[in-house]
């Protein structure tokens, strides 16, 4: 809450900072504005005076001196020879010579007075314009503003109080929300605002942090519960046959111990390598980018599988060029290989082709197939389809993940879908590598 008034004090502190700049700088424009207008008219005035005074004077035969009705205490003329001696003017002002002047005191008078002068003949004509009515307009105005503008301020400090309050109110609302949201209360989504603006989107991005955060820590808790299981599963065997050796000797044949222990810790020792991997296919940039011919790795799979008395149709590999880590790569090969030939009847099929920008890797087999509503589960960690539970396949659920982690790092897309033989058709597409720079020839 201190956190929030502090905010809300610096924002209404601004506020009135600004506006009291403003409103005074405005203030000052209007009486500088107004003074200049009226004095301007004043000399005018006097100017028209003095030049209708110097007109009437220089009608008179000889240039002698003439007497003209005065003006009042608003217009005061005074006529004086070039020697400096004042040949006639109001009562007032037989003293001395006016001369032009912004401001000055005439004597006998209170009043500040503008002087203009204009020349005629051999005479000076000087009129004397009162500024009484421009300080007292001055006054008139300065009066209201010094006490409307702390008023305006008041009322707009007021209204920056109300409308940063009401601002705030729904981040207040999302911290209180935050605050209670804890590792295990992932689930809980923060207000967000009806109106569109920058909260209303700042709620709905965490809101969307909080839902891959949630989606995060489930597959993170099912990967630690799924690999808990699959790790016991190894160690209970090798315990299991330890403990019946050693409960009745020679109650298994010589050298079962060791195989069975060699077995489940080489089941264990590839479900370890696996989950490594998985932890290493992240992202893009830990990958290092080379050109990698998906052709050659298909071959050599292919080659591989054959040793080993399978069948496989390699009459689709065709030139595919892609361009990622090639470890990465032949892995995903590996992966989709050893899937097929699990589940494959009597043959499956290889193939690369360039499609489109891209380059296809299919992988064909003539098994059961993957139910439609099992295509996408079948990616996830540690799922294995009923009918390939069988631990002595030697599947672990973890290869077709690393498939789909390697491929979506590499900026590509793997699915399944059914092959021509009524099977599985695993089909992963990866961009083609950018055409080189052509090489300038040498001068």
């Amino acid at each position: 809450m201190v956190e929030r008034a502090s905010v809300r004090w610096r924002t209404t502190i601004a506020a009135l900072i600004v506006m009291t700049i403003a409103l005074t700088g405005g203030a000052i424009a209007l009486v500088l504005l107004t003074r200049s207008t009226m004095r301007a008219g004043i000399e005018a005035a006097a100017e028209a005076q003095a030049e209708s005074i110097a007109q009437q004077l220089g009608s008179v035969p000889g240039g002698g001196p003439v007497f003209i009705p005065g003006g009042g205490d608003d217009l005061i003329w005074q006529i004086s020879g070039d020697d400096g001696e004042v040949s006639s003017s109001d009562p007032d002002l037989r003293a001395a010579p006016l001369r032009d002047t912004a401001r000055t005191r005439l004597p006998g008078s209170d009043d500040p007075y503008v002087v203009v002068t204009e020349k005629a003949g051999r005479h000076t004509v000087a009129v004397a314009a009162s500024l009484e009515e421009v300080d007292d307009a001055t006054e008139a105005l300065i009066t209201p503003l010094l006490t409307g503008v702390p008023v305006v301020l008041i009322l707009i400090g007021g209204i920056v109080w109300l409308v940063v309050t009401r601002a705030l109110a729904p981040v207040e609302r999302i911290r209180r929300e935050v605050e209670e949201i804890t590792g295990e209360r992932l689930d809980r989504r923060v207000p967000e605002p009806p109106s569109r603006d920058e909260i209303h989107r700042l709620a709905h991005t965490m809101n969307r942090m909080l839902a891959r955060l949630q989606d995060s820590r489930d597959r993170q808790q099912r990967f630690v519960a799924d690999a808990s299981h699959e790790l016991r599963s190894p160690l209970a065997g090798i315990r299991q046959a330890a403990e019946v050796a050693r409960s009745h000797p020679g109650a298994l044949p010589e050298g079962e111990l060791a195989e069975a222990v060699l077995e489940e810790s080489g089941r264990m020792e590839r479900l370890v390598g696996q989950l490594l991997l998985l932890t290493r296919t992240g992202g893009a940039e830990t990958h290092p980018a080379h050109d990698v011919d998906l052709d050659d790795l298909a071959l050599a799979e292919a080659k591989r599988l054959r040793r080993a008395g399978l069948t496989v149709d390699t009459t689709g590999v065709g030139p595919g060029r892609v361009r990622g880590d090639r470890t990465a790569l032949a892995q995903v090969v590996r992966n989709l290989a050893d899937n097929a030939a699990r589940h494959a009847r009597h043959t499956m099929a290889i193939a690369v082709r360039p499609s489109g920008g891209a380059v296809e890797l299919t992988v064909d087999d003539d098994g059961d197939g993957v139910p439609e509503d099992q295509r996408e589960r079948v990616f996830e960690r540690f799922v294995r389809l009923d009918e390939a539970r069988a631990r002595d396949a030697g599947g672990s659920g973890l290869g077709l993940a690393i498939v789909k982690e390697i491929v979506v790092a590499h900026g590509g897309a793997v699915s399944v879908a059914v092959s021509p033989w009524g099977g599985a058709r695993f089909l992963v597409r990866l961009p083609e590598p950018p055409p080189a720079e052509p090489v300038p020839p040498r001068p």
